[in-house]
């Protein structure tokens, strides 16, 4: 369901691609086509975050012929997929690194959406680039504070305020700089299902930013989760984050690899914490795809002086250039 949702959307930022599935829905014969963008409008599956369809269009968006601008509708936060919130704060700042930046640039959420039937809304712009910025980005920094955004539909407004209480009852033994907005949304803004959760990013000195989050058990699934226990549990998972370290977090190691693959022929480096298994199986895909094999090296925590080992990347980009940007 969610998958033939997936098909669609890439249909509608193509031009001229063709996809014919079997009758049992087994294979798929895919042949791409042209990355057209303009603006759009799509429907994703509620069995799936809209985080699920954005990982992909923030791969996508920057290499298109028109600048990308496309409302999706669906769930916005749930347990699986990375939250719209989360790629908001982590993976924009990201693009900007490699030069992916301007006005244009924005993830906007008009509604919010908790699965299990969704009614979320978002805004996805992204300008065009003829070719993306070598980065070296080994240094993340010390953490100079934290932000983070507590959100509640139908359900009381009280909720946002118990997890935000609970939440730096953890995090105020670290840091003083700590500032977490409540997000209560009414009405029509509010979606079709009851829920609450939190979103957490520490940024450092460098401009680094590591982030957490949890959501509440959608209704009907699941024993019902405190609000405390909720914020809590999201700190830790915050703290854990850092923990693990790197210039990049774990939900946007794959987006800064491609990224560096795709750059100009030239040496990109980035310092990670320990690689997720997506991670790594997109380190094969990026092998089979463009023949790109990244240098690996190990630093151990001795060597950094704080957290988890670290991973230092890097590799030479094959210099792609955006072929279908109309030049002006």
């Amino acid at each position: 369901d969610f998958e033939a949702s997936f098909i669609r959307l890439i249909d509608k930022v193509t031009n001229g691609s063709r996809i014919e599935i079997n009758q049992t829905g087994t294979t798929l014969y895919y042949q791409p086509g042209l990355l057209y963008g303009g603006s759009l409008e799509h429907d994703c599956s509620p069995s799936r975050s809209i985080g699920y369809y954005l990982e992909s269009l923030l791969c996508l968006a920057p290499f298109m012929k028109h600048p990308l601008k496309i409302v999706l509708r669906g769930v916005t936060n749930d347990q699986v997929d990375p939250s719209v919130d989360v790629l908001k704060a982590t993976a924009l700042p990201l693009l900007k690194k490699f030069g992916i930046d301007g006005e244009s640039l924005e993830i906007k959420i008009n509604r919010r959406g908790m699965p299990p039937k969704g009614g979320g809304e978002i805004l996805f712009a992204c300008p065009v680039r003829k070719v993306l910025q070598p980065v070296q980005f080994t240094d993340p920094g010390k953490i100079k504070r934290i932000r983070g955004t507590a959100y509640s539909v139908r359900v009381s407004p009280q909720m946002a305020n118990r997890m935000v209480e609970s939440a730096r009852s953890i995090l105020n033994k670290f840091l003083p700089d700590i500032y977490i907005c409540t997000d209560h949304m009414k009405g029509v803004s509010s979606g079709k299902s009851p829920g609450f959760g939190m979103c957490l990013t520490a940024e450092t000195i460098n401009g680094t930013i590591l982030s957490a989050e949890l959501a509440s058990n959608p209704q009907g699934q699941g024993t019902a989760v405190l609000p405390e226990e909720l914020g809590q549990n999201c700190a830790k998972l915050l703290l854990e984050e850092v923990y693990r370290g790197g210039c990049v977090d774990s939900t946007n190691q794959s987006l800064a690899l491609l990224l560096m693959t795709l750059g100009q022929r030239d040496v990109s480096k980035v310092l990670l914490g320990p690689l997720s298994p997506y991670t790594i199986e997109f380190l094969r895909h990026l092998r089979s795809f463009f023949q790109i094999m990244f240098k690996i090296e190990t630093k151990t925590p001795e060597e950094e002086h704080m957290g988890g080992e670290k991973v230092l990347m890097t590799c030479v980009g094959i210099g792609f250039s955006n072929l279908s940007k109309t030049i002006r």
